[in-house]
């Protein structure tokens, strides 16, 4: 794939700069915060599609890797849709881990599915903070309506955001594509999602593409770097997506990008010294979780109100 290396970079660049969408108006060139954010989101995925077919492929278990104060912090972005090839292959990996004596955290839940047997894992309190979190806001949220939904308590299952007409119809399109073919099925798809996907669902990647890699991913996990690499590509840095979320739905952005920042603080926090940590988060939490570590290795510091819960 051509494209300009040098303007993909200041694109990107200019974009991290931007720490709200008024910021981005004068770069992309419009009045209203709603276009800035969806041409933001155009250039950023261009630039970064690019940027990533001349990015080699990862090997084992995909990751991201950030220094900080001299430790390294791995972020594994996975479906955690409880296949059994998924099991096989994280338990493979953290066995590796934690035989070297390395540190594992893994988001609230997908302990219980993969490592309940694993003494060296453990479990952070993102859903059980997000939970408290939503329980103190008013207002209603399409999350109020799902099945077993109750912000008062824990969850497991709470990232499975997408309506089941929604899913019905993915699956539907999905099943047809040994007949009409792959492009068509995702043209399909495609369509389908601009009529389905809310304003909230643009920032959480909630789309076709992201149903077709995280189903593909879930039964090959050796497909979990191309899952990975979709959400570094679709979501904004942090700033800009929690902002465009708190104004559609603030109980759905609890529940998703600020659980990110929460886990970063939480690994951050619990770090004693250790030369190696490892996190196993969902996919769609990666990104975010990468941009608060890096926050933290360019000098912030942890909140003094930090408690567990």
């Amino acid at each position: 794939m051509v494209g300009n290396r040098t303007g993909d970079e200041t694109t990107l660049a200019a974009i991290r700069e931007a720490d709200s969408l008024a910021d981005l108006h004068g770069l992309i060139g419009v009045n209203s915060d709603h276009d800035a954010y969806l041409r933001a989101k155009e250039k950023w995925e261009t630039a970064k599609r690019r940027q990533q077919a001349t990015q080699g492929r990862s090997d084992g278990l995909p990751g991201r890797c950030v220094v900080v104060d001299g430790t390294e912090f791995h972020v594994h972005g996975v479906t955690h849709a409880g296949t059994p090839q998924e099991r096989a292959f994280l338990r493979d990996h953290v066995s590796r881990f934690l035989e070297r004596g390395a540190t594992v955290y893994c988001e609230q839940g997908i302990r219980q599915m993969y490592f309940s047997d694993f003494s060296g894992v453990c479990e952070m309190d993102d859903y059980r903070w997000a939970m408290n979190e939503c329980s103190e806001l008013d207002g209603e949220s399409p999350l109020d309506g799902i099945p077993g939904m109750d912000f008062g308590s824990l969850r497991e299952d709470v990232t499975s955001v997408a309506s089941e007409f929604q899913a019905a119809v993915f699956s539907l399109i999905e099943s047809g594509s040994e007949v009409y073919g792959e492009q068509f099925e995702r043209a399909l798809g495609d369509v389908a999602a601009g009529f389905l996907m809310s304003h909230g669902d643009l920032a959480i990647g909630d789309d076709f593409e992201s149903y077709v890699l995280s189903r593909e991913a879930g039964t090959n996990p050796e497909k979990l770097d191309e899952l990975q690499r979709y959400y570094h590509r679709t979501f904004l840095p942090q700033p800009l997506e929690r902002e465009w979320l708190r104004r559609h739905d603030p109980k759905l952005e609890l529940v998703s990008h600020a659980r990110n920042e929460r886990m970063a603080d939480y690994v951050v926090y619990h770090n004693e010294d250790a030369e190696e940590v490892h996190l196993i988060v969902g996919a769609a939490h990666q990104p975010g979780v990468v941009y608060y570590l890096e926050r933290y290795r360019e000098g912030r510091e942890l909140p003094p109100e930090f408690e567990l819960f």
